[in-house]
């Protein structure tokens, strides 16, 4: 299973929910696709039972703050991070797509982005594209977070 969310904007309380239903349902990556702000709230992914790739987000002012905390059970970069997990290429970032270029390229799997604090998941010629929604909550005052089966490509979008 793939943990997969963004935008927590120093919300504590839900980071902790969020890494709680990680671990519980067994997680072996976490994705966060920006905007931890500050390097206190990504503390918390330490208590994650794997590791996280992360990228920056607009909000995201402390980049060598956040590179410091996340190091030891991760990593985070600027967007797009491309990588593979498993057998399954996914590229990362932030800000929306605002056209199907990388899934037209038909070099990723699936493409992680966040920024519109609104839960999205949809196929583009192939390519599986997901934003998880916002976990902090703050604008649309409601906190999701996303879980994926690599294995089938099945992915669920969870309020905390």
């Amino acid at each position: 299973m793939i943990g997969i969310m963004s935008d927590s904007h120093d919300n504590i309380t839900a980071v902790r929910q969020a890494v709680s239903l990680f671990n519980s349902v067994g997680c072996e990556l976490v994705l966060h696709a920006g905007d931890f702000v500050a390097p206190f709230s990504a503390k918390e992914f330490g208590r994650l039972s794997c590791p996280v790739k992360a990228v920056f987000g607009n909000c995201d002012g402390e980049k060598k703050g956040l590179e410091k905390i996340l190091r030891p059970f991760g990593e985070i970069r600027p967007e797009p991070f491309s990588f593979r997990f498993r057998e399954v290429h996914i590229l990362l970032t932030h800000l929306p797509f605002s056209n199907s270029d990388h899934a037209e390229a038909g070099n990723h799997d699936i493409l992680v982005f966040g920024h519109t604090h609104k839960p999205e998941i949809r196929r583009d010629k192939g390519t599986l594209l997901i934003n998880p929604g916002e976990t902090g909550g703050w604008v649309s005052g409601s906190k999701t977070v996303a879980v994926l089966n690599p294995a089938d490509m099945d992915v669920e979008i969870i309020s905390l």
